[in-house]
């Protein structure tokens, strides 16, 4: 049998505990790092110069249109995440950013059974959402 030394297990402890607070509170810090849109609504994006070009990840997550040569309007379309790159006229990067689209907590109704889980947007009535599927032609 062997013993520790209690000051071995009390530093075990918190190394423990600090590498667990360090990692709980990682993904809190990459969802702020994002541009967060919430599905089904438009977020204005007004740029300190024109644009060029605009580069959409995944268009199923997200969908991006110039209004004019500085403003892009963003458009969470389903659940996810992605990223956006806005280039200038020098193809230099206006923007380099993840997008996070997410739904709007306030208004949606989970309904859990067993192990199906369905989801309702109540604005102003409750519809089921289904998830956009990417779909391709032969």
């Amino acid at each position: 049998m062997t013993h520790t030394n209690p000051a071995h297990r009390w530093l075990a402890m918190f190394l423990c505990g600090a590498a667990l607070v360090s990692m709980a509170s990682f993904p809190a810090r990459a969802a702020e790092d994002a541009i967060r849109v919430f599905m089904d609504h438009a977020r204005i994006l007004k740029l300190d110069r024109a644009v060029s070009k605009v580069i959409i990840g995944n268009a199923n997550v997200a969908d991006v249109a110039v209004s004019d040569p500085q403003t892009i309007v963003l458009t969470g379309k389903s659940y996810g995440t992605t990223n956006l790159v806005i280039l200038d006229q020098a193809g230099d990067a206006i923007v380099d950013e993840r997008i996070l689209v997410s739904v709007d907590e306030a208004n949606t109704l989970r309904v859990f059974k067993q192990t199906s889980r369905s989801v309702y947007s109540c604005a102003p009535a409750c519809e089921e959402h289904v998830p956009s599927v990417a779909t391709t032609s032969p």
